[in-house]
Formats: C-alpha cells, structure tokens, sequence
C-alpha cells in the first residue's frame, strides 16, 4: 500500500504540473475565470456520468454527506481557483507560486483548529519549510513584485492558498459515506456554480465573446477530464489516506513537473535556480518522509521475510 501511495502521489503531481502548461495554452483563447468554470461544467459531466454507469447512488442523503461536498466544492474548486485567477491579474506567475507553496505551510495550522489528529513532528515541520524554500528558489521572485499595487493581488493569491488548505482540512475531517464519484461530481459542480459566478463580475468574461479553437477546446477537454476528473480523483484518494498535512506536500512536487513540461514542451528555459530548488525539495522531502524512508531501507537490506514451508 505505500507504494501505491507513492505511486499516486507522484502521478497527481504529474499531472496537476503538466496543467499549467497546458492553462497557459488554452488562456490564449479563453478568459482565466470562464475557463475554469467551464472545466468543472465538463467536469462534472463526465463524473455524473461515470457515478450513473456505476451504478452509484447520486442523492446527497442529509447535511452529513453535504459538508464534504460544500467544502470541497465551495473552497478547493470555487473560491481557491476564483481567488487565483484574479490575483494572477496583479502578481507573477513566480509570486503566485510561492504563496500557493505556502499551502502546505498553512495545512499543519489549520489541522490543530479541527478534529484531525495526523500532524507533522518539529523535524516534519523543518522538512516543509525547507520544501518551501525550494519553490521560493524555483520561482525566483522579482522583490519588486512584493509591494506597491500588487499586494492586491497578493492577498487574493494567498486568500486563495487558505481556501484550498481549508478546503482540504475540513474535506478530511468529514466522514465519507457517500460514494466518491458521486461525491466528487457534486463538489465540481458546486464549484463551476462558484466559478461561473465570479465570471460574471469580471469584464470581458462572456462566453459569446469567445473564439473556439482547437488548441482551446482540446486544452479545456484536458482540464476538465485529465486534470479534473482524474487529478482530483487521485487527490481525493489520497486525502482519504494520508490526510490533508500531507497530501499539501504536492504543491512542492507539481513545480517541478510544471518546469520540466514547461520546458519540454514550450520551449522554456530550467535555469540553475530550479535545479537547485529541486534539490532542496527533495531534501525537504527526504525529513518528512525519514521515517518510512527509513523503514523500506531496512526491509531492503533485511531481505523478504521467509515464507512458512507449505506457504505459495
């Protein structure tokens, strides 16, 4: 099971990382707040779809099964993507990242305000700041992008960071018994009726001024089925079982997958400053996981346990 822990970790950074490549193509074409909005729509389609196919009960049964999925629709989906595109308007891409790094700062805290008992040793903690100091290496902020009239744009980037840490927090802490696609498709869809929302209050936003390409509407199918349905799939299934501290620990592993796609795919440079930032999340890694590092390398060099004679 660790394995497979890991193995899914790893792809849903993989894929959350490849997404921003692929946003930048499809912002091209598309307004940031529609766009996203549109994503979830599609989203939530597919996901209504899969649940129906499955066989699985659609009917939220009482306030129980409703708070996972306002939570997570209205914070992880909603408020977090709409808080990020319009500080984005404001901010670098390299400043919204290293406040969104700060999710799994935020994460610990917030877990000591609700029921959730997992959380982090002091070594832990070292480990996630110095993950931290990793995307702050990688972005490679310009200091003058912290202050003057962007720091608008830096409160809605970090109220966004809060929304997702809480979102995840409070998603957690609800008992699941309703089934995951089910739910899942009811958190996209609260969170595209979030979304289309704040679209409306921006300029520009109308769907009717939309030109449809096909880099645009192969981007939004990305999105919406790859990175949606299947991204918060695989994240969902991880907040199950490791919990909301540490599934944070993708937002220091999706920058390295952004930069390297970035790279492979658009062309963009990996200067020294982010190879050296993947050194140090690793590092960082290396302190929060040394205990199950630890664990494997001694099984490792143990060898598998001897079978008991008569035993396949």
């Amino acid at each position: 099971m660790r394995h497979l822990t890991a193995a899914v970790f790893l792809l849903a950074a993989a894929i959350w990382g490849t997404a921003f490549m692929v946003t930048k193509v499809g912002l091209e074409w598309l307004p940031p707040a529609l766009f996203a909005a549109l994503r979830f729509d599609l989203a939530a389609a597919v996901l209504f779809a899969l649940a129906t196919w499955h066989g699985d009960r659609l009917r939220p049964a009482g306030r129980r099964e409703w708070r996972p999925i306002l939570a997570g629709g209205v914070l992880l989906i909603g408020v977090h993507h709409a808080l990020l595109f319009a500080g984005q308007q404001y901010v670098t891409s390299a400043v919204a990242a290293v406040l969104l790094g700060l999710i799994p700062v935020i994460t610990p805290a917030l877990t000591r305000l609700t029921a959730t008992r997992k959380r982090l040793s002091q070594t832990g903690m070292l480990g996630v700041g110095l993950g931290f100091v990793g995307v702050v290496t990688i972005a490679n902020p310009d200091p003058s992008n912290l202050a003057g009239s962007n720091l608008w744009g830096i409160g809605l980037v970090l109220g966004s960071a809060l929304a997702f840490a809480l979102g995840a927090v409070l998603t957690h802490d609800s008992e699941a018994t309703m089934p995951m696609l089910a739910e899942q498709a009811w958190m996209m869809f609260v969170g595209a009726v979030v979304l289309h929302a704040m679209s409306a209050l921006l300029p520009g936003e109308s769907l009717t001024d939309v030109v449809w390409t096909t880099d645009g509407i192969l981007s939004l199918i990305y999105l919406a089925v790859v990175a949606g349905v299947g991204g918060f799939g695989l994240y969902f299934w991880l907040l199950r079982r490791v919990g909301p501290v540490e599934v944070s620990l993708l937002e220091y592993v999706i920058p390295i997958f952004a930069a390297v796609t970035g790279w492979a795919v658009l062309d963009e440079s990996l200067a020294p400053t982010t190879v050296f930032g993947f050194a140090i999340i690793f590092g960082g890694f290396l302190l929060v996981k040394r205990r199950t590092i630890r664990a494997e390398l001694r099984q490792w060099r143990e060898g598998p346990e001897p079978q008991a004679p008569g035993a396949d």
